[in-house]
């Protein structure tokens, strides 16, 4: 009789994970690399920033300061700013703007900013004794042609910027035709006196054009803007065509009726050449 075979159990150990042979600690690795990166791209942006490049940083991440929605659009690692060697922040885009500080404003800022403190400077005494000589000839003109009271046109004053001569309207003397840029006998005869004082030196001049405050309606939206300005140039054809030597003339403006010569915007005064003899 033939026996029967023994049954044999075989247990097999199953690892569910943690072992040799689990995925976690693939997790695990992933996230610290990604911490090393992290961690090395911080110390490479605190190393190759400077202060103040590092405050725009972190007031870009600040919640409490409101900023586009809108990308900037910038193609470097910052998205609408790109750290220079010059260590400035440059706008790559329309929504990435950052002031620049104070010790890196571009050329034309630094040359607009020393022009204006030029200007605001008191004239030194040897430049002032020029415009007074100036000044003295051009009124001792005046009267000697002042025939047709041309002594009363004409205002002077000193100021840092120069001499400005003002040549004034009277009442019942014009110096233009009504509404018009078409001078007067009364005006030629004082850009004549003008350009031939000017012309003594090598001072460059500006001419700027003042209406008074009544509305000017002419056409195709012709306004008193307009007419100063084309007043201003007149008056500078005629000073060239006296002999004033065209690269003397630096600016030509018009400005209509807002800078008044007299507390009342009608008064006859107000419509003027403002010719500045300005400091070299």
């Amino acid at each position: 009789m033939r026996q029967p075979h023994p049954v044999i159990i075989k247990r097999v150990k199953k690892v569910t994970g943690g072992g040799h042979h689990g995925g976690a600690w693939k997790v695990a690795y992933a996230d610290f690399v990604t911490a090393m990166m992290a961690f090395f791209l911080l110390m490479w942006l605190l190393n190759a920033t400077t202060e103040d490049q590092r405050k725009g940083i972190a007031d870009y991440f600040n919640p409490a300061i409101p900023i586009s929605q809108v990308s900037g659009g910038g193609k470097e690692a910052l998205s609408g700013s790109t750290i220079a060697p010059d260590a400035k922040l440059l706008e790559d885009g329309s929504h990435g703007k950052t002031q620049m500080p104070a010790d890196e404003q571009t050329q034309d800022e630094k040359k607009e900013k020393a022009d204006e403190a030029e200007k605001k400077k008191p004239l030194t005494a040897e430049e002032k004794g020029r415009l007074q000589a100036v000044e003295q000839d051009l009124l001792k003109r005046a009267l000697e042609q002042d025939a047709g009271g041309l002594a009363r046109h004409i205002q002077t004053r000193m100021t840092p910027e120069g001499l400005v001569i003002e040549l004034v309207e009277v009442n019942g003397s014009p110096l233009f035709e009504v509404g018009s840029a078409t001078p007067s006998p009364t005006m030629v005869k004082l850009l004549k006196i003008v350009a031939e004082c000017v012309g003594t030196v090598t001072n460059n001049i500006a001419i700027v054009g003042h209406t008074d405050s009544r509305p000017y309606a002419g056409k195709d939206g012709y306004t008193n803007w307009e007419l100063s300005t084309d007043r201003a140039n007149a008056a500078r054809r005629l000073m060239v065509a006296d002999g004033l030597a065209p690269g003397q003339v630096a600016e030509v403006a018009g400005k209509a009726d807002t800078e008044p010569l007299t507390p009342d915007p009608l008064a006859p005064q107000n419509r003027r050449i403002s010719i500045t003899l300005l400091k070299n």
